[in-house]
């Protein structure tokens, strides 16, 4: 049974060493998707300005047919986006590598961990956060799989004294 918790720490810290690196990608990622929307939202609003209007005045003007309307939910959409994202990215680049172990909230865009991990390759860490995150991971699968063991041999061993 030890030998199995031991597996389960190994895998642990293997799986969990690679987080660094892909939370390193994952905001490079974020970095240009917060870029690209960020360009969208100052031309729209060099636009807007540019005919005198706020922001709020140009999106009122995108009305009056379906296709109007839908380019202002579009906007409004992409707007809300780009400061959710860019408060992501900000917190993510506040972050050490470690601490991102406990902000999930800020890897919320769903499309951007598919495509990160998509084309993550796996490799040895050689990194202090890796060495960090690869103890974390050895210590919480080795902690896990050890307690499911014990609950196991718990239920199987028959009570000592009781009559069989």
């Amino acid at each position: 049974m030890r030998v199995l918790v031991v597996f389960a720490g190994i895998m642990g810290a293997a799986s969990l060493a690679q987080f660094p690196e892909f939370s390193q990608q994952y905001l490079q990622r974020l970095a240009g998707k917060v870029d690209g929307l960020r360009a969208v939202t100052q031309q729209f609003d060099a636009t807007a300005a540019a005919s005198g209007l706020s922001r709020e005045g140009a999106l009122r003007q995108l009305s009056g047919s379906e296709l109007l309307e839908a380019q202002q939910a579009d906007m409004r959409a992409s707007f809300v986006l780009e400061q959710q994202l860019s408060a992501d990215l900000e917190a993510l680049r506040a972050a050490t590598p470690v601490q991102r172990l406990a902000m999930p909230r800020a890897f919320r865009d769903e499309a951007l961990l598919e495509a990160t991990y998509a084309d993550y390759r796996p490799a040895m860490p050689t990194t202090l956060d890796g060495a960090i995150c690869a103890g974390i991971g050895y210590l919480l699968a080795s902690t896990i799989m050890g307690t499911i063991l014990a609950l196991l041999r718990r239920m199987i061993r028959p009570r000592r004294g009781a009559a069989v």
